[in-house]
């Protein structure tokens, strides 16, 4: 999450190194290129930082030549070395190679380099955070946020400089010159770029200029000034605006068009970010993440839920309140709607339509029926709306550029987000595109009109179909993910260097873009993070993490029938995270003794603690209660159906509220399910006195493969400080039976 001192940038630093070398471990690797094709790309991870930068890359050198025999086949073979904020070298080696360093006492871990991939004028407001919000503008002023992303427009208005001093006297950062980059200024006051494995990305530009659009996206919502009158072809109009708009922005670009975000490149900019001052980091990307994790596109499948340590911020998508629906009417006079942006006004009543199944060209008839590209006859389609089924996306620009008008896709999947189309088309879903179907082979000349878009109110909040589901497959213990936030359909900033849509004949360009997913959710959590942090500037990571997770807002089990598995917590609720009464707060060591009681040896921890550091389970006094954590939520795994599984979770909160507290007890027990607080009030006479109490959570057996949810909410005359209990009776592992 985030940190102002070093130290605390270090230890967060650490614990993220365990996961994000843990992980690596097991996954594969991209083989090298440029004459290196039986080599791979590896990180050697040494521990903390050297007292001197060039003694460490001397070392990584001298390593390397002790491996491979020679002084040029060392040089050959070191791709870059950090040295800023650890003690780590990439570096093209074989397998053996790998394996051979692993063994070196001095190397604490050696993994293969991995890519990965990319996965506001409403959105602020519907969580409750009104441009008119109270601030701590001098403090605001003085955090600096980082985004490791596809780079940035600095040339949009979201960053633009006016009313800025220079940047806080702890940045030690920089800004060079690069192509098709316009250069800093006192609101975003860096911006660098990592492409490491030296492969040429014919789409993209060795600049930390943004071709793609989503790095640019991520960054106004997080920290973009207040831009009146921002929308996408009339809609979604409004004050364009990120969560902390006087704050300062700085862009690491590590992701690239066509290859994604390597390990290798993600490493250089951890590097870089904390030696030059970086306060909140924020990373859109799949696999890993400091700040603020979003829970990749998996959903809505179980256990789906990617990145689950406990010190990450793992975010789920919310819908909001708006849709952006089309009028379809048909030549029988039936009325229905769509879903997606057509910004096109008809300039007929009625269209030829046909269906891209009766339309083939020289293809199949199955690829026609998908509107694959080159599958369709000119001639049938010139001049028409096709009925298409979704395989992919860019039907529309298919249909375009087959001499069509447009298209009505039919989509098997559960329709929650607006795809923007090039051609006037609308999405629907299966039933509705089957009565377009017999609608079409009903008459000799079925006809359709699809009218422009509208906004349009539904219920919110809502989890994204898209948006991973728990249980958390690392640990049954840990309920992730963590919290909702807003990831459908956000308006934000965008490039200038991509079309709307980035689709083959689109020509469209706009400032504002609507994007979906998790990874638009995540900078609303960074936002807030950095909002917290603001008012709270020495308030540790988990102090924050744990304000924005226990005054989220209880989100409807009825709207979302994967309940706390879906959106945690619930759904973020800035106003509320800046004074939540009282935190669940951790350290370094919290963390080490709730990874020995996963079963985690002693040996694979030394990374959290660097070399000369080391940790005997055996021996270090256990974590206390069920999950050895203190976590603002609970969950209890049913250990067998023939009996009652109980766990006592063991808590204790830190008063950052009134110094003269009394907080009670409130228990929400689901049927089956029997919950005890021990004490049932906690008294409190001073700021950041602590308190600790017990839960004792009894769960019958026959809730085995169902999962129910229940609540401890704290409450005092001015807070509530709530957490979820959740009993999970669905098992991975059945040996207990």
């Amino acid at each position: 999450m985030t940190s102002e001192q070093e130290g605390e940038k270090q230890a967060t630093n650490n614990i993220h190194n365990h996961k994000f070398l843990q992980e690596k471990q097991s996954q594969g690797s991209v083989a090298a290129t440029n004459g290196n094709k039986n080599k791979e790309f590896y990180i050697v991870y040494l521990g903390d930082s050297h007292e001197n930068e060039e003694h460490a890359a001397q070392s990584h050198l001298q390593l390397l030549s002790s491996l491979k025999g020679s002084d040029d086949a060392a040089k050959e073979s070191l791709v870059y070395s950090y040295t800023k904020s650890f003690n780590a070298f990439a570096a093209k080696l074989s397998e053996d190679e790998a394996e051979e360093l692993s063994n070196l006492e001095e190397v604490v871990s050696v993994f293969p380099n991995r890519y990965h991939e990319l996965h506001t004028t409403k959105s602020w407001d519907f969580v409750g955070f009104p441009q008119t919000a109270r601030r701590n503008p001098k403090m605001e002023n003085d955090i600096v946020v980082g985004l490791f992303d596809t780079g940035i427009t600095p040339q949009s208005d979201s960053f633009a400089d006016k009313g800025f001093g220079p940047p806080p006297s702890k940045w030690k950062g920089s800004c060079g010159h690069f192509a098709n980059f316009s250069g800093c200024n006192n609101k975003l006051i860096g911006a660098r770029y990592f492409k490491l494995d030296g492969a040429h990305d014919p789409d993209d530009i060795l600049s930390p200029v943004d071709v793609h659009g989503h790095g640019t996206h991520t960054s106004s919502t997080l920290a973009g000034n207040v831009v009146p009158d921002a929308d996408l072809f009339g809609l979604a109009g409004g004050a364009a605006r990120g969560a902390v708009p006087w704050a300062r922005v700085t862009m690491y670009k590590v992701c690239w068009v066509n290859s994604g975000c390597s390990d290798m490149d993600l490493f250089a900019a951890f590097d870089a970010a904390i030696h030059e001052g970086v306060d909140v980091i924020s990373i859109s990307i799949g696999h890993t993440d400091l700040d603020c994790d979003f829970r990749r596109n998996g959903g809505p499948n179980f256990a789906s839920v990617a990145n689950h340590a406990p010190w990450l911020v793992t975010v789920a998508a919310s819908g909001i309140d708006r849709q952006f629906q089309s009028k379809v009417q048909l030549g029988n006079e039936r009325t229905l709607w769509g879903l997606g942006v057509n910004a096109f006004d008809p300039k007929e009543k009625l269209y030829p339509l046909v269906s891209g199944a009766d339309a083939a060209a020289n293809s199949s008839e199955e690829s026609a029926r998908y509107c694959m590209d080159n599958s369709l006859d000119r001639v049938k389609v010139k001049g028409k709306l096709v009925y298409c089924k979704f395989a992919a996306r860019g039907v529309d620009s298919v249909v375009k550029g087959s001499g069509g008008i447009g298209a009505i896709i039919e989509s098997q999947q559960f329709l929650d987000t607006a795809q923007i189309f090039m051609a006037p088309s609308t999405m629907v879903n299966g039933t509705l595109g089957e009565a377009i179907d017999e609608y079409i082979h009903s008459t000799r000349s079925p006809s359709a009109v699809i009218h422009r878009t509208e906004e349009v109110k539904i219920p919110a909040p809502f989890v994204a179909s898209f948006s991973s589901r728990g249980p958390n497959p690392g640990s049954q213990r840990i309920l992730k993910p963590d919290v909702a936030a807003p990831g459908i359909d956000i308006l934000a900033s965008y490039t200038p260097m991509r079309s709307v849509t980035g689709l083959k004949g689109d020509t469209r360009y706009s400032k504002f873009n609507l994007m979906s997913g998790t990874s638009m959710a995540c900078p609303h959590v960074a936002g807030v993070a950095a909002y917290v942090k603001s008012f709270h500037p020495i308030w540790t990571p988990a102090a924050i993490k744990s304000a924005i997770m226990t005054t989220a807002k209880p989100m409807s089990r009825r709207m979302n029938p994967d309940g706390e598995f879906a959106y945690g917590a619930g759904q973020l609720n800035p106003i509320r995270a800046v004074n939540p009464g009282l935190v669940y707060d951790m350290g370094e060591m919290s963390y080490i003794q709730f990874l020995c009681s996963e079963g985690y040896p002693g040996s694979s921890l030394q990374v959290l603690l660097g070399p000369g550091r080391t940790v005997n389970c055996s021996s270090l006094v256990p974590g206390l209660g069920y999950d050895s954590l203190n976590y603002p939520t609970m969950q209890l795994t049913l250990r067998n159906s023939r009996e009652p599984t109980t766990g006592v979770f063991v808590r204790t909160v830190t008063n950052v509220g009134p110094a003269r507290s009394m907080y009670n007890a409130t228990v929400r027990a689901p049927k089956g399910v029997k919950i005890v607080v021990k004490p049932t009030s906690l008294s409190f006479t001073r700021a950041m006195q602590k308190r600790s109490f017990k839960v004792v959570v009894e769960a019958e057996p026959a809730l085995e493969n169902r999962v129910v949810s229940g609540s401890l909410a704290w409450k005092s005359s001015t807070h509530v400080v709530r957490s979820p209990i959740v009993i999970n009776g669905i098992r991975f592992d059945r040996e207990a039976d």
